[in-house]
């Protein structure tokens, strides 16, 4: 039951997180239900766009560590349930820092290389010092996403534990099941929202575990296993 309890928490803090937070993907159906290597997924309907930014990908980290936060709000102790969750804003935000020139500190500067001449390079096309300018950002970065996180669970605890209690219960909820325990969004939302009758599982998506969301919708799955002692998404 102690799992099975992680896990709900797990997802409800992610359903929780996405839904306080105006760029990130509203959920469509969330599911602890093990379906084979998955101990639970969730499903999300991300805004169709050509670019994104940084108020965008900042949101979208924070909702993928809501699971983390809840582990750590409710239980006062952490899993491995999130390894999917950190590879996915790990490589977000070093994209953001190395990539996007989307940090204060490194600056308008990519290192990308379209042309794809890297992979014959023996070395890195910037510093040590950099190197390291880069490592700290990135940890600064997925840091505050975190605490952001744990801010608004801890704000809206009664609603978190509301929500983790009926996934308890009912093994599957729907985006209605959210607007009855938080009522709407405050946020207008830009896209279509399925029905609750919608046959979500067929829509396609990124899988991340919740260790664990472009497609119409994103799923996120918590996969089993000795690595796993608890996933979303699986988002992630």
């Amino acid at each position: 039951m102690r799992e099975k309890e992680s896990i709900a928490y797990h997802e409800a803090g992610h359903a929780t997180v996405s839904w306080m937070l105006e760029y990130a993907s509203p959920l469509v159906k969330v599911t602890i239900i093990p379906r084979g290597q998955s101990l639970g997924a969730a499903w999300y309907l991300p805004e169709e766009r050509q670019i994104t930014t940084t108020e965008q990908l900042l949101d979208e980290m924070a909702a993928a560590l809501g699971g983390r936060a809840a582990e750590e709000v409710v239980f006062g102790k952490i899993s491995t349930g999130a390894l999917s969750d950190l590879e996915k804003v790990t490589k977000q935000a070093y994209a953001m820092v190395s990539m996007y020139g989307l940090n204060k500190r490194i600056g308008n500067i990519s290192f990308y290389d379209s042309t794809g001449q890297s992979e014959y390079s023996f070395g890195k096309p910037y510093s040590e010092k950099t190197a390291e300018v880069i490592d700290e950002e990135v940890k600064l970065m997925v840091e505050e996403a975190y605490q952001r996180a744990i801010e608004l669970l801890k704000n809206h605890r009664d609603k978190l534990d509301s929500l983790a209690k009926r996934l308890l219960e009912r093994e599957v909820l729907y985006r209605e099941d959210l607007v009855e325990i938080f009522g709407e969004r405050v946020f207008k939302e830009h896209i279509p929202i399925f029905p609750k009758q919608a046959e979500t599982e067929e829509a396609s998506g990124e899988a991340s575990s919740i260790e664990h969301g472009e497609a119409p919708a994103e799923a996120h799955e918590k996969p089993a296993g000795p690595s796993n002692d608890a996933p979303l998404s699986p988002g992630e």
